[in-house]
């Protein structure tokens, strides 16, 4: 499981650099909020002229990034001797698909350059998740296959 642990930080390493540097800051939070219960911070107008001005395809690998650090947590890959109280394949399971969703829809729009780390990534976790889950899922049922086929 080292391996794989290792394998898997490499390509969100690999993500992150991707990535706009303030959105990778350790503890930096991302949180809805409708837009009705916020107030309006000084200097909110030139976010969103910088938030038009980041490709989608940034756009997109962050939030690939996040999804699939989350997934890692989910599957007990988290450092530290608490690991295994993170551990929730039932949401692991979830998150693993959607980010297969995403990544399987927006290859075409993002390229080879961008897509092949991010499935690279993807597919650690689904071997991750099979690995730690106890019923062994049939294969093309396991979390994201209906997106990437069976991942063996």
């Amino acid at each position: 499981m080292g391996t794989k642990n290792n394998d898997l930080q490499l390509v969100c390493d690999k993500l992150t650099s991707m990535s706009t540097p303030d959105s990778n800051q350790p503890g930096t939070r991302h949180t809805f909020q409708p837009a009705a219960e916020r107030p309006e911070p000084a200097g909110a107008q030139d976010r969103v002229r910088d938030i038009a001005e980041v490709a989608a395809v940034e756009v997109i690998t962050t939030t690939a990034v996040h999804l699939m650090s989350a997934a890692a947590v989910k599957c007990g890959l988290a450092e530290g001797d608490d690991a295994e109280q993170h551990k929730d394949l039932d949401e692991a399971r979830k998150l693993i698909t959607a980010l297969a969703g995403l990544i399987t829809a927006a290859a075409p729009e993002i390229g080879s350059q961008h897509a092949g780390p991010l499935r690279d990534g993807l597919r650690s976790l689904q071997l991750a998740f099979r690995e730690a889950s106890l019923i062994e899922d049939a294969p093309g049922q396991g979390p994201g296959e209906k997106f990437t086929g069976p991942v063996n």
